[in-house]
């Protein structure tokens, strides 16, 4: 699996909209214990001698982006360029009006401020810092209703007004890891508002404010009232405001996978992926003189099973450099993997069994062996009618625990010989594009939704046992059921197609 999630560590509304009373302002009033953040303009609710008034809201929120950095450097999270990042926020109903088609704008704030403990959103009374004049108790904001960069803003439609809020910040994320020392800027977090001809049209003669009012003379003579998200102190665990890290984890190892080149195929359909794993006493480690740097894999014909005779010569692609080589060249993965990209163009006559070692500096550290085949002729679109199961799946996991769940798929009518009864590890069809889903049973409330766009943070991967996927227990609340629900990519159709069969586990502490 390849998301990690982040919850927001600090939130808070600030607002200069009137009290009950239409004449006391609540520019004082701190929110930052709610359950709820909200995003409002109001139009005309007074009309004073400088005219109709203006009442706003925003929506200030924070993330621990030292913890990010401190997972990048742990190698739980991959190198900039490798990884996204989303903002998720997600709609709270109430009882109020609702504003449809309207924009939000996300931007970095340029100041620390503070969270508070305030929770009256009605009254405004609980006064305390941030609020719409001060960030904290020792410093103002330069502009009232909060100080925000211009650049790295972004633009979120509403079209109906309910719906949750998902946008890329990868820019602003990897400039805070950054920070001003780099040349950037710091984390300060978020600030939400209306567009500024959404917001409110309000003119003064004092100028750019009046008081805690802003001058906006291109606002609306409307009101949006009101948008509200749910803040990191709801109870509802799948709520919370996070930041999401998306990266692409899959290992794509086709060992029993493997295709001889076709004239069918344009050259990337007819590279393969090989992988080997240095497990030492149980655990990945990396090779010693090797370490993170390259591997040389040479390939050779068998011969009662083991290699025999000349080195193979390699089609150009993938990690080979010329047509014709004779080794091509394994990268550095993660501790103690290691894989390269090949081509294998068959004989007249196609080897049967292949085998590949691994070696550097005159030392060989791997010899294993795959069984290719030729592309498949179809004169029809072929249908799939597959069964899954799931090899090792446990009842109950710990909130602690990082499982990995693995999968055996076969055809529905599979007619299993007398060699594959008898032996004990039945070859797995192998799904190249699978995706997984998981869902809470008690309410089918999505934990983690299909990712089946060019992110891959939720693919499966697979190797020569079959495919599989990792899951970081943390990421679901305790005492809870949930639902494992797969789909494979159906070339035939052009689409996704959900499997029939699930698999249930429970999370306990």
């Amino acid at each position: 699996m390849a998301i990690t999630r982040y919850t927001a560590s600090a939130d808070n509304t600030i607002t200069n909209a009137f009290e009950a009373n239409l004449l006391t302002r609540g520019s004082g009033s701190n929110m930052g214990f709610a359950d709820s953040l909200e995003v409002f303009s109001i139009y005309g609710q007074d009309s004073g001698s400088n005219g109709q008034s203006s009442e706003l809201s925003r929506i200030l929120i924070q993330f621990p982006v030292a913890s990010i950095s401190a997972d990048r450097s742990a190698g739980i999270i991959p190198a900039s360029g490798s990884v996204s990042f989303y903002l998720k926020m997600f709609n709270a109903e109430h009882p109020f009006t609702l504003p449809q088609d309207f924009n939000l704008v996300v931007a970095p704030i340029s100041q620390s401020w503070n969270e508070g403990t305030g929770l009256d959103m009605d009254n405004y009374q609980d006064l305390g810092f941030s609020n719409w004049g001060s960030a904290s108790s020792t410093a103002g904001w330069t502009n009232i209703g909060g100080d925000y960069l211009s650049s790295d803003n972004y633009n979120i439609r509403f079209q109906q007004g309910y719906e949750d809020m998902e946008v890329d910040v990868t820019t602003v994320v990897e400039n805070w890891i950054i920070g001003e020392e780099g040349g950037k800027y710091n984390n300060y977090g978020f600030g939400i508002r209306l567009t500024a001809s959404q917001e409110a049209y309000f003119s003064s003669s004092l100028g750019t404010t009046s008081g805690s009012v802003l001058q906006n003379i291109n606002g609306a003579t409307e009101s949006y009232y009101t948008k509200k998200f749910f803040a990191r102190s709801t109870e509802f665990f799948f709520k919370r405001p996070v930041l999401e890290a998306r990266y692409d984890s899959r290992v794509t190892d086709d060992r029993e996978n493997f295709y001889y080149s076709s004239s069918r195929a344009e050259a990337p359909f007819n590279l393969n992926n090989l992988y080997v794993y240095n497990y030492v006493r149980g655990r990945l480690r990396n090779l010693p003189n090797v370490g993170t740097n390259d591997l040389l894999v040479s390939f050779y014909s068998s011969s009662f099973g083991t290699p025999t005779g000349s080195k193979l010569a390699i089609s150009l692609g993938g990690t080979t450099a010329a047509d014709g080589d004779l080794n091509t060249t394994a990268s550095f993965v993660s501790t103690g993997i290691y894989s390269c990209s090949v081509a294998l163009t068959a004989a007249s006559t196609p080897l049967q069994e292949i085998h590949d070692v691994w070696h550097s500096g005159g030392v060989e550290y791997f010899t294993g062996s795959f069984f290719p085949e030729t592309l498949r002729e179809y004169d029809s679109a072929p249908t799939f009618n597959r069964i899954t199961s799931c090899k090792n799946l446990k009842k109950v996991y710990s909130k602690q625990d990082k499982a990995r769940f693995r999968f055996f798929v076969r055809d529905k009518d599979w007619s299993p010989t007398l060699y594959t009864v008898a032996t004990a590890n039945n070859p797995t069809e192998i799904i190249e594009s699978a995706s997984f889903s998981i869902h809470r049973v008690i309410d089918n409330t999505p934990a983690v939704s299909y990712g089946t766009g060019s992110d891959f943070s939720t693919y499966l991967s697979y190797d020569k046992e079959g495919s599989y996927f990792d899951l970081d227990m943390s990421l679901l609340e305790t005492d809870y059921m949930y639902e494992i629900r797969l789909a494979y990519y159906n070339d035939s159709i052009g689409d996704w197609q959900e499997q029939p069969q699930t698999f249930k586990f429970r999370v306990e502490e």
